[in-house]
């Protein structure tokens, strides 16, 4: 799709709760809350938080916590899971969880579901030990629908017969969370165009790879549902901006040495910049050297162009940012200059 540059480009943030070498890993939780105040401040439309398990790396595995204390220290900005991997838990649960969250903020609360479990398979089997759980799925999505958007917003509940009809999820109100579709391939595109849910692709994980096809086959598929009446589509994509070019490329060494660890299964805290070179072999310098080409990384203006081109390029109004540095105060730096580029003020 060749789109003209969109003019006003929606930003928003999903945080990942990264462990910083040489920090204690509760020290991410809290940045994760500090970052949401600073990010409503400086104008970001929404805040997602992940969800991961006995991960050395990513250490945000509650998602439903993290967002009621981010609800508590917020007034504006959306919150919302980035996401809820469902095949580990009831749908029943995880509805009167976010109606709850809803309660607290009302109208400001995104419920991201993904069938991804977000941890090796053994952690998965302690989550839930059915190993069949991610092929009931859609059926999951479906409670889930229902359960979120009955009562005062007008939805009807589950339908006779199903095993949930007339048990409700408390507590109702005016508002509901909006349900949105994670995904980095065609299932969860597919899936949610049948269900007329919005949809969030995992450019990061794919480094774009299946997005655009992931895209077009949503926007050809899409199905109205009382909750959306045409698609909404965003992308989420890692991106570091900093004062110079130069000290862009620098931060970015601690992101560079994880994607090449992660590659030979070696996983642990981020380091520092200074700390973060090691030799590579020529298979991983030609992997590094394409991460690198490829990698919205640099000035301000730079990371502002390459993010309103890679929206014009899939057609959407809206693009999720995450931001990886070792030292917080370059990453609020890196979110404070892009709300600058976009004035998102």
């Amino acid at each position: 799709m060749n789109s003209p540059l969109i003019s006003r480009l929606r930003l928003s943030v999903l945080d990942q709760s990264v462990a910083l070498a040489g920090r204690a890993q509760n020290e991410s939780i809290r940045e994760t809350l500090a970052l949401a105040q600073w990010c409503e401040a400086l104008g970001y439309h929404r805040f997602w938080v992940s969800e991961h398990h006995s991960h050395p790396t990513i250490v945000g595995s509650a998602p439903e916590v993290l967002m009621a204390a981010i609800a508590a220290r917020t007034s504006r900005i959306r919150i919302g899971s980035a996401g809820v991997m469902l095949p580990h838990y009831a749908p029943l649960k995880v509805a009167e969880q976010f109606r709850v969250l809803d309660a607290l903020a009302p109208g400001r609360i995104d419920l991201g579901v993904g069938r991804a479990p977000g941890s090796d398979f053994r952690t998965a089997q302690l989550l839930n030990p059915d190993t069949n759980a991610s092929a009931h799925f859609p059926q999951q999505v479906m409670a889930l629908q229902a359960w979120t958007l009955e009562g005062e917003s007008g939805g009807p509940g589950l339908p006779p017969g199903h095993p949930g009809h007339g048990v409700h999820a408390y507590p109702h109100g005016p508002t509901a969370p909006a349900i949105w579709m994670l995904g980095s391939s065609d299932y969860g595109a597919e899936l949610a165009a049948h269900l007329g849910l919005p949809y969030a692709f995992a450019y990061f994980i794919t480094e774009g790879q299946g997005a655009a096809q992931a895209l077009a086959l949503y926007r050809s598929g899409f199905r109205a549902s009382p909750a959306l009446a045409e698609p909404l589509a965003t992308l989420c994509v890692w991106a570091l901006a900093a004062d110079t070019e130069a000290e862009a490329r620098h931060l970015f060494k601690s992101r560079e040495r994880f994607r090449m660890d992660r590659n030979t299964g070696r996983l642990g805290p981020l380091l520092p910049p200074d700390e973060a070179a090691r030799p590579y072999s020529p298979a991983e310098q030609a992997q590094l050297d394409q991460l690198r080409a490829n990698a919205l990384v640099g000035s301000g203006a730079q990371v502002a162009d390459g993010l309103r081109r890679l929206a014009a390029a899939h057609g959407v109004d809206e693009l999720v940012v995450i931001t990886w540095a070792h030292d917080p105060a370059a990453r609020r730096r890196s979110y404070e200059l892009l709300a600058r580029e976009f004035d998102l003020g």
